[in-house]
């Protein structure tokens, strides 16, 4: 979540800089440092950003490749992604007032900026859409999950409403589609333990107190899929995705779970078949009752059964 920063600039094209503090150390100039802390960007990279002003310190003064280094001071830049792939799919904003913006994301489309999308996020499309350069996510989805996102307009009033997730307070449901399992006890409820597995990409399952709980009902039944709503109570990292391929329903479209089979899903016509189809909560601010409900839908089981 976005934090306040002394004397941040503001976003360019919707984009905050990012920030580092210099620590103590050998380095001769700022340049030399930021080749360090961030080995993985090239060095003509930051070349570029030095040399086009992407590089400034908490006074707004502009860095260059021979700035000196001083310990302490901190550093923003601006990170641009040039080869960000467009996705071709739009968000909606269902609902806005003084304090929230609800927005409807479509599959494939990242909430955050993170590796090589940018632009390409909810968020950053809403601050250039809406002009709000204090807009931040409350809580987030996955990026192949379609469905509710609520956005804090406010710095001031953000916390209240991260609260209400911290504090299990809203009452959130899914819709998912996947293999019909008639000899389950339905309905049913999965609790367990997620961890981080051996592979960044995914969650897994281990003995111990359970930290998840997830619970899993029928709404429509096909011949070898249905459709099934799923109520979490916490919200583990892919606990709904961990969750259900544990009970041995994968959800359809789904290449991290149980096996990973796609590192990067971008099949257009085989989304993942998961939605957050609806959100209620009491507003901390103005203590009104809030239902929202996703206008997408996932795909027909007729469509499944008989492709």
């Amino acid at each position: 979540m976005a934090r306040s920063r002394p004397n941040a600039p503001p976003p360019r094209h919707g984009v905050s800089a990012g920030c580092v503090v210099l620590p103590a150390g050998p380095w001769a100039t700022v340049f030399e440092y930021l080749l360090e802390r961030f080995s993985s960007v090239p060095p003509e990279t930051w070349r570029v950003r030095l040399g086009q002003g992407d590089v400034i310190d908490d006074q707004g003064i502009t860095l260059r490749e021979n700035t000196p280094y001083q310990a302490h001071q901190r550093v923003y830049y601006y990170r641009a992604v040039e080869t960000e792939p467009a996705i071709p799919f739009e968000e909606a904003v269902l609902w806005e007032d003084e304090h929230l913006v609800v927005v409807d994301k479509p599959h494939f489309l990242p909430v955050m900026p993170s590796g090589k999308y940018l632009q390409e996020t909810v968020l950053v499309r809403l601050k250039n859409r809406l002009g709000l350069s204090m807009l931040s996510p409350i809580h987030r989805i996955d990026r192949d999950t379609a469905g509710l996102v609520l956005f804090a307009k406010q710095a001031a009033t953000r916390s209240a409403y991260q609260n209400l997730f911290r504090d299990r307070a809203v009452h959130k449901t899914y819709h998912a589609i996947a293999p019909w399992a008639p000899e389950l006890p339905w309905p049913l409820e999965r609790r367990s333990r997620i961890v981080c597995s051996s592979h960044f990409m995914q969650q897994t399952e281990v003995e111990g107190v359970a930290n998840s709980l997830t619970h899993v009902s029928p709404l429509e039944i096909g011949v070898r899929y249905a459709r099934y709503q799923l109520s979490p109570v916490t919200g583990q990292r892919h606990q709904l995705r961990v969750h259900m391929a544990a009970l041995g329903l994968p959800l359809v479209g789904d290449g991290i779970y149980p096996t990973l089979t796609a590192e990067d899903q971008t099949d257009y016509a085989n989304p993942l078949q998961l939605l957050a189809f609806s959100m209620s909560f009491t507003d901390p601010i103005t203590q009104k009752a809030h239902s929202f409900e996703s206008k997408r839908r996932l795909r027909s089981l007729s469509e499944l059964e008989n492709p």
